[in-house]
């Protein structure tokens, strides 16, 4: 008997990655790294950078590998070089030999700009669900802060009763801990992404 046929789709299922999330000019700075398949969709990834540094997925969002930028589908590239669909384009796609560098940002406004480290790919273990929550430090800011400048300012507004912004920010921030994080919350996140590509697994499995 002839050894079952199997597709690229259905070799990579099991193959992760490491990947650290950086939320750039944040000092200290405010990071997580968790461990992911390397077939998600950039929109998945995109998925897990929002849950784990804490956004809300109120804005847009876009993705540089290189000199390709990988985003939502619009109508308009304003001159630029296009965007490719992030819901159309793997990580396994993208990956370099070793180490891949992602940018990622958040809010055109408060221009959130992430670094994503992509490191060790290797096998993953098929008695674990991925993507997982592994560690991070440093809570993500509140949305609509201003930026990075802005959140610094808040937190130093709030820290000073002197300040004449204070009121303002102890109202704006209410009890925001820029020290605690939810890590359950995260580890809950993302194991409701890992069901949904367990579910997408099982159907790869009975076409093959």
């Amino acid at each position: 008997m002839s050894p079952a046929k199997t597709t690229p789709a259905a070799d990579s299922l099991g193959e992760i990655a490491t990947l650290r999330i950086e939320l750039k000019d944040t000092d200290p700075v405010i990071w997580r790294q968790v461990e992911a398949p390397t077939s998600i969709t950039l929109k998945v990834l995109h998925d897990i950078i929002q849950q784990t540094v804490g956004w809300f997925d109120y804005h847009l969002w876009e993705f540089t590998i290189g000199e390709q930028r990988y985003g939502l589908p619009m109508d308009e590239d304003w001159g630029t070089t296009p965007r490719k669909e992030a819901l159309k384009v793997r990580l396994r796609d993208v990956l370099k030999p070793k180490k891949t560098v992602i940018d990622y940002v958040y809010d055109f406004g408060d221009n959130w700009e992430h670094r994503i480290t992509v490191t060790d790919v290797r096998p993953g273990d098929p008695e674990i669900d991925y993507p997982r929550y592994i560690c991070g430090e440093g809570n993500g800011p509140p949305e609509d802060c201003g930026g990075v400048p802005g959140f610094y300012e808040m937190l130093e507004a709030r820290a000073d009763p002197d300040h004449p912004s204070h009121a303002e920010a102890v109202e704006w921030m209410d009890d925001y801990d820029p020290d605690v994080i939810d890590e359950e919350l995260f580890k809950y996140a993302l194991s409701r992404i890992a069901r949904r590509r367990n579910a997408a697994k099982v159907r790869i499995n009975k076409k093959i």
